[in-house]
């Protein structure tokens, strides 16, 4: 149960953060007027989406490590406590929460991004004769026009509720039995199971659960959408 209840509450925390921050820089970059200004902003958001989980893994321990870490030697010149974080378990949840937001928001930003960049123009200027301010035109024209991305990804991300991202929770932790109880997901038991216990009934029965869990959930997401609005619905 814990490892079920570390599962859907982290893939909650992932899809808000990630979807309000992507709107948000989706929003910001295509204010921007110089071009070049653009490409590099995304170039710069987008470029941790492309890096593997272990250089993230050894990022994370550059600035977490109990003795050479950034932040304990900043601890240390200041005469503040330091900390052994891979043996506290109450920070992992935000730490966890930061590095997916860090990694994955560029890749959710850029979908966003090509959704307000296809929205016609003539709508924010007719907005502006009218003396609707940038806010009134997000909350007036983007957010609703981007609607059918966000049920996209809404409904693919609630397929995957049941899932989680294995170098996340196993990399960036270093597989610290102390952070066991707020770090351990089901791909990361399925792995335990199976390459350190030799658990294979226990590890092919956890997948299967994945699998039947994501596919009820994908239907009856796809179902609530339908009912509300059958246009923006997968199938």
């Amino acid at each position: 149960m814990i490892i079920l209840r570390n599962t859907i509450l982290y893939n909650v925390a992932f899809f808000v953060t990630g979807t309000v921050f992507a709107i948000m820089l989706a929003i910001l970059i295509n204010e921007l007027v110089s071009a070049r200004a653009k490409k590099f902003y995304q170039t710069i958001i987008l470029l941790p989406y492309l890096m593997s989980w272990v250089v993230v893994g050894y990022l994370s321990y550059a600035y977490l490590a109990p003795q050479t870490g950034l932040f304990n030697t900043i601890s240390r010149v200041t005469g503040t406590k330091q900390v052994n974080f891979y043996m506290t378990k109450k920070y992992w949840p935000y730490i966890l929460t930061f590095v997916n937001l860090w990694k994955g928001v560029g890749y959710s930003m850029i979908i966003y991004l090509s959704s307000v960049i296809s929205i016609n123009p003539e709508y924010y200027e007719a907005a502006k004769i009218d003396g609707a301010s940038k806010l009134k035109c997000v909350t007036s024209i983007t957010l609703p026009l981007i609607k059918p991305t966000f049920i996209t990804l809404f409904i693919l991300s609630v397929g995957q509720v049941f899932r989680s991202d294995f170098g996340l929770f196993y990399q960036v932790p270093r597989d610290s039995g102390m952070l066991y109880s707020v770090t351990r997901t089901i791909d990361v038991y399925v792995y335990q199971a199976l390459m350190k216990n030799s658990d294979y009934a226990m590890s092919s029965a956890a997948s299967v659960f994945q699998s039947i869990c994501g596919f009820v959930l994908i239907v009856s997401a796809n179902m609530l959408v339908r009912k509300h609005q059958k246009s923006a619905a997968l199938f």
